[in-house]
């Protein structure tokens, strides 16, 4: 089906974009299989200490550090391109659950998520360097919507399914299984269905671009990508804190009637709603801020990190109509979220020289790498100083938002250059 025999409401994109976004909804799926229940697997049915599954599952992010810059000069490379490494990024996720699935220990544990770390890795930067190839103008950004659709609504369905499997059987190896199959299904529609994207072209010799190495260090001059890079950390920084450290503190520094926070039934409603707005709204949001550019969206981003972030500080300091508070706030971060993913790929896919888009978008992932290392432990930092700092930890975040606007008016004036 070409896009023109789409219905009216279904962005217009080509069936390749469709096909790339059918593989990241099943990838995603198997993902959250063992995003919440690898933890309690390691812990509760293998022996190992919090600390030794806390190292191990954190290798990952060691690797995938590395992976991402294999996977943006794979992804430029005439040897690779994008589709060989789609298709090397699945062959070792798949390796890596399998690993995972049959480990004992402490060390088929590091090396399973060693292995799925590296994986990941490869993949986002190929996979949004294609995104970036199929499409044009304001199309791309209603076409990065549509892609992170597709990733919250399999990441919420496997952790659904995942929960289901768990209470009818209690085998959480089977979910590493699972999630193995979902990489094999994967690399078959790659394979099957998706051609090359990338055609390479020579730029000028005095660019120096015919070597991978002299890619990054053109990437690594850019003024602009670089400045966008620190506003992008804060981003990536901030959704940290909702999947990290909001439930934390919801979860023991809220004024309740126990005394100790939000119960977990009400936690579980609370991040269904935040889910629902994220899924739902994307597509809107995306759409309606075609009309602005995508450092003017990014502004707009901040303005509801800002607004979000206070709205959960109040939420602690408040001794009545908390629970209404923690509704809003966390409704004004998922808007948040679902304004920023577009525009931030978007401005780096239109950054990037044509040649050279695996490796600025590898730049643009290592963000989120960056993001998710600080992250968790600066909320953990706050949350362990007492209710005080805890409370105020959501101030701070609310005016370093006016850090990342003056960032972002400082990148639109070098745009418009």
């Amino acid at each position: 089906m070409s896009k023109h025999q789409l219905p009216s409401w279904f962005p217009q994109l080509s069936t390749q974009v469709w096909i790339l976004t059918l593989g990241r909804f099943l990838s995603q799926t198997g993902t959250g299989f063992t995003l919440f229940y690898a933890p309690i697997f390691f812990v509760n049915q293998l022996g190992l200490s919090t600390t030794a599954v806390g190292l191990g599952l954190g290798s990952a992010q060691i690797s995938g550090i590395f992976g991402r810059f294999l996977g943006g000069s794979l992804s430029d490379s005439p040897l690779w391109g994008r589709r060989r490494t789609l298709l090397l990024s699945a062959i070792i996720s798949a390796v890596a659950s399998f690993i995972l699935a049959t480990t004992k220990d402490f060390n088929g544990l590091v090396l399973g998520n060693l292995l799925m770390g590296l994986g990941v890795g490869l993949y986002w930067p190929a996979t949004e360097a294609a995104i970036t190839d199929l499409t044009v103008g304001e199309e791309r950004r209603e076409a990065f919507a549509l892609t992170r659709l597709a990733d919250n609504l399999g990441l919420q369905s496997g952790i659904i399914l995942g929960g289901i499997l768990i209470a009818l059987t209690g085998a959480y190896w089977a979910l590493f299984v699972i999630d193995g199959i979902s990489f094999i299904i994967f690399f078959g529609i790659i394979y099957y269905a998706i051609t090359e994207t990338y055609q390479p072209k020579i730029l000028p010799l005095s660019a120096g671009s015919g070597k991978i190495e002299n890619g990054w260090k053109i990437a690594l001059r850019d003024r602009s990508l670089l400045v966008y890079v620190v506003v992008n950390i804060l981003f990536t920084l901030y959704i940290s804190q909702t999947q990290s450290t909001i439930p934390l503190y919801l979860s023991n520094f809220i004024p309740a009637l126990s005394g100790k926070g939000f119960s977990s039934n009400i936690l579980t409603a609370l991040f269904t709603w935040h889910t629902i707005l994220l899924v739902g709204a994307q597509l809107p949001i995306a759409r309606a801020f075609k009309r602005f550019s995508h450092t003017r969206s990014l502004i707009i981003s901040a303005l509801f990190w800002g607004i979000g972030f206070i709205l959960i500080g109040m939420t602690g300091i408040s001794q009545s109509g908390n629970i209404f508070l923690a509704i809003l706030g966390l409704g004004i971060l998922s808007i948040a979220i679902v304004s920023y993913t577009p525009a931030a790929s978007s401005i780096v896919a239109d950054l990037a020289p044509e040649s050279l888009r695996g490796v600025y978008l590898s730049i643009n992932s290592q963000c989120w790498g960056i993001g998710y290392l600080i992250g968790p432990p600066l909320g953990g930092w706050a949350l362990d100083r007492g209710q005080f700092a805890a409370n105020n930890f959501w101030l701070a975040m609310a005016l370093s938002v006016g850090v990342a606007i003056l960032i972002l008016g400082k990148l639109e004036g070098m745009l418009k250059k």
